[in-house]
């Protein structure tokens, strides 16, 4: 503060002007100018101190907070890709027994089945490993496969689906809407004597998407298995990713079946 104190004067002093003792007004002026300042620096400085002591605490705890948020989203991985391989060869033995089945009964379409299927098992399984995938993609999963159970029972399985162009790009859990048609197809059509019909209807409102899946089926009364495996390990799947934000609902349908709903985000 001396030193700043003697700077101020000779910069704000004009040449020729009489020397610093001689004025006494200017030496008060400075000498006050000076002692604020010494008793001002002090508190200043702890100011700097404090504040810098505040700042290192506040990175300390938000270099905690990402710490503890990687080592959440490891676990994440680590159960999502458990989930996952729960899925893949529930998967895979549901649709070999469906060859099996087509084998067994002699059907000359059998080789032709088996080397549509050998494609698709291709394009399906590096899904199983995909953190997310699409409603578009997941159509190209579900037609085949409903093209393949319709070949094993002709007489006993129809199905249609409406899907909205705006809902293809939405963003999903993968093999979610197979999930769905598979339950339909076991829990519903393949125990019925008379089979059934499959609807599937995918909307886009807003920033939601909502996927249906109903069948003409034997009904939630005919089930001894709930939810099952894959709508369980579905819901699982989708609480994990979009927490509250996303439901799956299972409701009786008229006349007869069962309706599975799932109700998440429109995320692109």
């Amino acid at each position: 503060m001396p030193v700043t104190t003697v700077l101020i004067y000779i910069l704000s002093t004009s040449r020729g002007a009489p020397p610093f003792w001689a004025e006494r007004t200017r030496v008060n002026g400075l000498l006050i100018l000076t002692y604020a300042g010494l008793l001002v620096a002090p508190w200043t400085a702890l100011a700097a101190i404090v504040r810098q002591k505040e700042a290192f605490a506040r990175d300390q705890k938000l270099a905690f907070a990402l710490e503890r948020s990687e080592l959440e989203r490891q676990a994440l991985d680590a159960r999502l890709h458990l989930l996952q391989a729960q899925i893949s060869p529930h998967f895979l033995f549901n649709t070999l027994a469906n060859v099996q089945a087509l084998v067994d009964a002699g059907s000359p379409h059998a080789s032709i089945v088996l080397r549509s299927l050998i494609a698709y098992l291709r394009a399906a399984v590096p899904l199983l490993h995909e953190p997310a995938a699409t409603i578009e993609r997941e159509l190209q999963l579900v037609r085949p496969y409903l093209e393949l159970m319709q070949m094993r029972m002709p007489d006993r399985l129809q199905y249609a689906m409406n899907v909205d162009p705006a809902a293809l790009e939405v963003r999903c859990p993968p093999i979610t809407l197979l999930t769905l048609v598979e339950n339909a197809v076991r829990h519903g059509i393949d125990p019925s004597e008379e089979g059934g019909r499959i609807d599937i209807d995918i909307e886009r409102l807003n920033e939601r998407c909502v996927v249906r899946v109903t069948d003409t089926g034997v009904g939630l009364h005919h089930s001894a298995n709930g939810l099952g495996t894959g709508l369980t390990t579905l819901r699982e799947r989708l609480q994990l990713i979009f927490g509250d934000a996303a439901q799956l609902r299972l409701t009786s349908a008229a006349p007869s079946g069962v309706a599975v709903e799932v109700d998440l985000p429109a995320r692109t």
